[in-house]
């Protein structure tokens, strides 16, 4: 086993992670709950970017209503987001033979 050339690999793929993790920090989804009434825009990394929320679905009188369901388009969104750069990130590391937890 050659370790200058493991390092040099290594290197290699840190590189690629860094240039793949500001790829998916670029690539943005939508998540849309309540019939369409609020709408969470996220990116790949897991941030969220924006929320849109309908005039429709304000009452002042269920205020409640309105928080869960903004928190809920919130949690898809970072899942969803997650998962794609799980997903990317996975296709960077296959084949590569690293152990369980090492890969993405």
């Amino acid at each position: 086993m050659n370790i200058a050339k493991m390092m040099k690999q290594a290197q290699q793929m840190q590189k690629k992670m860094g240039e793949v993790q500001e790829e998916l920090a670029s690539k943005e989804l939508e998540v849309s709950v309540g019939g369409g009434k609020v709408v969470v825009t996220g990116n790949y990394a897991g941030d969220v970017i924006s929320i849109k929320i309908d005039r429709a679905i304000v009452d002042p009188e269920d205020i409640e209503f309105l928080e869960d369901l903004v928190l809920s388009g919130v949690k898809q969104a970072i899942e969803q987001g997650k998962a794609k750069s799980q997903e990317e990130m996975g296709k960077l590391t296959a084949g590569m033979g690293l152990p369980p937890g090492l890969g993405f």
